[in-house]
């Protein structure tokens, strides 16, 4: 297959020329290896789940040996991804509230609770008291609230109450406001063993109620303790794609999703007597950089930059250039362990729950974080020397990223009255047509980044701001999606007056997937402000994700569907289509219960009408589409208007 089918990246594409003349393979040799791919699995009408199976549904046999229909085990096999998404993401959260609350009481040097404002904020919401008390000891009591939200024995999550007040009652309804993160991952697995929950509408309500756990539980409890730790995010600049890497200098890639461990090798990496060891071995500096969430991490936060997104973790190896590669968790290739045994790359993993066979692990542990991090910078000074060929594409792109609620927040109203109200005003008068959150990962599926980019051009010339996170992020931002000098020429007239008189891009990056949480913010505070409906279904709103990868991309998805929003995926990836029950009440019936539903398009283009039109259909709905009567006053209407 030819390179630019594979990838729209130009630097992917140079990579990829250069492995398959090298008889290396990556992630697009495998899939091609693995086709035709399994259809059943695709239709999501296979069931392994009891030892009487496999069982598939075909025209033969419509019921598995148990008796159960293509709706139980589509219905069965969408619940079990999505919980296993949200047991990925909520572990994550598990992880920062640990590290979190060993930082607050000191048993975790190296860490510290950077944003007080925001730590006295959650202590608030979380009902801490505060007066009198030093930083570490209320720290301390919002860690131990956190972590208890993972797996309390009653009541319901309390990031929950952020939503707004409609919000929750449509959840208590329907009895989906989530509980414990831990028991509603179980429950969901309990309920879809054969044998017990059989009503697919039913299995699909606790999906709902999981995907809550996670999307205003686990993963909004991850944001915020890591934005207490190590800092909110507010606008910056850096680079993305991987002509960042340095020919003359030691690189450091950073892989995966926990900051717990990119966070000390960048602290690590400017070290006084590292940057001496490097210098010493002929290398000129220490280059930091990430690929997938991680990297969104440490661009928001220090301006680190991005080597690339998931399809590219083997790519940046190829370069010749990678010293070493530290990976914790989630988006992991194993095919990584094979790229760099064909180079001098040392791949080492630092996470005790993800090691690979083979491979040299060092854990990170908290306690002697900063100590580790210098370990494994070590590591890599040490095998600049085992070097061979090298060649570093010359792509990268400036971007800006950072974007989290509260730094939006400011820049709309400023430091004294911080306000949504300049969006609200300017969706409602319709320079701001609506806001599209384009999140997700990079399937070899698709040419790598190409849905992404061109639906978002699509949209923003179209005024409609674009939210980013996760690979999306990265896609765009090698794009120049995310540098307003770039992004504002392709941006329509309404919404490049708003990104001009702010001081943005059309196109804002919010983070790694997690973060997909201050959009769930966000949009509560669209309907505080006012003027936008009562709920957040009546926002002129929708999320989207045409690469999805992971299970993490299911839950996301059908928690901003429980949460009223219109959710597109790529019909390659949406494993319900087995079942019309099933996807009928995904893609229509659960619009009347939750007011989100599903839909799913490949096309970029088309998929961005679709969005277009359901955007434009909530502005109607909220009568904010209608122009106002132009009144041309006469020399009697001004006098009537004299004020005595």
């Amino acid at each position: 297959m030819d390179a630019k089918e594979r990838s729209s990246d130009k630097a992917a594409q140079e990579m990829i020329e250069r492995m398959a003349k090298a008889g290396q393979q990556n992630a697009w040799d495998r899939l091609d290896l693995q086709k035709p791919q399994c259809g059943f699995g695709k239709q999501g009408v296979c069931c392994r789940i009891c030892a009487m199976g496999p069982c598939r549904i075909t025209k033969k046999a419509k019921l598995g040996v148990c008796g159960a229909d293509v709706d139980t085990i589509v219905a069965r096999n969408f619940l079990r991804a999505i919980a296993a998404g949200v047991a990925a993401h909520s572990d994550h959260g598990r992880t920062v509230a640990e590290v979190f609350i060993a930082t607050a009481r000191g048993e975790a040097a190296d860490y510290k609770l950077k944003d007080t404002t925001k730590l006295f904020k959650l202590a608030e919401e979380m009902g801490v008291e505060t007066k009198d008390r030093s930083v570490n000891e209320i720290g301390v009591d919002v860690g131990l609230i956190a972590l208890g939200e993972f797996g309390k024995p009653e009541g319901t999550q309390l990031m929950a109450r952020r939503a707004p007040a409609s919000r929750q009652e449509i959840w208590n309804k329907l009895g989906v406001t989530p509980r414990a993160v831990d028991r509603e991952v179980t429950e969901s697995l309990h309920r879809s063993t054969m044998g017990v929950d059989q009503d697919y509408k039913n299995i699909l309500n606790h999906a709902s109620r999981v995907a809550l756990a996670d999307g205003w539980g686990g993963a909004m409890l991850a944001t915020e303790l890591q934005d207490v730790l190590f800092g909110t995010p507010y606008p910056g600049r850096g680079e993305v794609n991987m002509g960042v890497l340095k020919k003359d200098e030691v690189n450091i890639i950073v892989h995966g999703h926990e900051p717990i461990l990119s966070e000390m090798i960048a602290a690590a990496s400017q070290d006084d007597e590292l940057l001496g060891e490097a210098k010493k071995v002929g290398a000129n500096g220490i280059t930091v950089a990430g690929t997938c969430c991680t990297a969104n991490e440490l661009l928001m936060r220090h301006g680190i930059p991005i080597a690339g997104n998931f399809l590219n973790q083997e790519l940046v190896i190829a370069t010749g250039a990678i010293e070493l590669m530290a990976v914790d968790v989630q988006c992991v290739m194993q095919g990584l362990s094979t790229v760099a045994s064909c180079y001098h790359t040392k791949l080492v993993t630092t996470a005790d729950k993800a090691k690979m066979s083979g491979i040299e692990h060092v854990t990170i542990d908290e306690r002697d974080a900063l100590n580790t991090a210098k370990k494994l910078v070590r590591m890599a000074i040490d095998n600049y020397k085992n070097r061979g060929d090298v060649y570093i594409p010359k792509d990268k792109k400036a971007a800006v990223g950072g974007f989290s609620f509260e730094s939006i927040n400011y820049m709309l109203g400023g430091s004294f009255r911080s306000s949504f109200r300049p969006l609200n005003d300017n969706i409602i008068n319709g320079r701001i047509r609506g806001i599209v959150g384009v999140v997700g990962c990079t399937n070899p599926k698709m040419p790598q980044d190409l849905t992404h980019t061109t639906l978002t051009r699509e949209l923003i010339k179209r005024d409609i701001l674009v939210l980013t996170t996760g690979c999306a992020t990265i896609a765009c931002a090698k794009q120049g999606l995310t540098n307003p000098k770039e992004a504002l020429e392709l941006a329509g007239p309404g919404l490049r007056e708003v990104c001009e008189a702010v001081g943005i891009a059309p196109v804002l990056a919010c983070g790694s997937c997690v973060d997909n949480t201050r959009l769930l913010v966000s949009c509560s505070e669209l309907v505080r402000e006012g003027g936008l409906g009562n709920d957040m279904s009546e926002l002129p709103v929708a999320g989207v994700c045409l690469e999805s990868v992971s299970e993490k991309a299911l839950a996301i998805g059908q928690y901003f569907v429980a949460s009223g929003a219109l959710v597109v995926f790529a019909e390659e990836v949406m494993p319900i289509l087995g079942s019309e029950n099933v996807s009928d009440y995904l893609f229509n019936g659960i619009e009347k219960d939750l007011g989100g539903h599903w839909a799913i398009e490949s096309d970029p283009v088309k998929a961005a009408e679709m969005i277009i039109e359901h955007i434009e259909g909530k502005r109607d709905a909220l009568g904010i589409n209608k122009e106002a009567e132009r009144k041309l006053y006469d020399m009697e209407d001004r006098r009537a208007l004299t004020v005595e």
